[in-house]
């Protein structure tokens, strides 16, 4: 199992994206990606959400707002990926270059244009919406084949 975050860090009604060109045996690699990564033992999802966004992209990011939970079973060599996603409006410092790939401030109207996952368009629908959500998306040889979601709704 391996556990990750990715966040969507958002400025004027653009989406900071990476285009993962520039590392070796890449999984994602020609995809348009938000910014994320795997968890360090004993961080908190917060925790590595911040710290990964910082390390890609050199911007520190405050109060990440949790959007939804995604699983990708049998994503990657036998192992399912678990995967917490935020958005951040909230940041400051400056971008740096990027040793995963090309950083780039997309208009969010143009997002789904990109070179995305199969699965990205449908929750960044729902990311749109305002709805919290619990996603399974599964995919054989990077293609998406199915998925299923629950809309989670507040407690108050």
């Amino acid at each position: 199992m391996q556990l990750a975050t990715l966040c969507y860090v958002k400025n004027n009604n653009h989406t900071l994206m990476i285009h993962r060109v520039k590392k070796e045996n890449d999984m994602h690699e020609g995809k348009w990606n938000g910014l994320g990564g795997k968890f360090i033992p004993g961080e908190t999802p917060e925790q590595c959400v911040i710290r990964e966004v910082e390390e890609e992209s050199g911007l520190k990011i405050e109060d990440p707002v949790l959007k939804g939970f995604l699983t990708f079973p049998n994503f990657s060599k036998n192992v399912d990926w678990y995967v917490f996603v935020y958005e951040a409006y909230k940041f400051s410092g400056n971008i740096i270059e990027s040793d995963e790939g090309n950083l780039e401030w997309i208009k969010d109207s143009e997002l789904t244009n990109l070179n995305l996952w199969g699965g990205d368009k449908h929750f960044f629908k729902w990311m749109e919406e305002n709805k919290f959500f619990s996603a399974k998306f599964y995919y054989e040889n990077g293609k998406l084949k199915d998925f299923n979601v629950i809309f989670h709704k507040s407690n108050k």
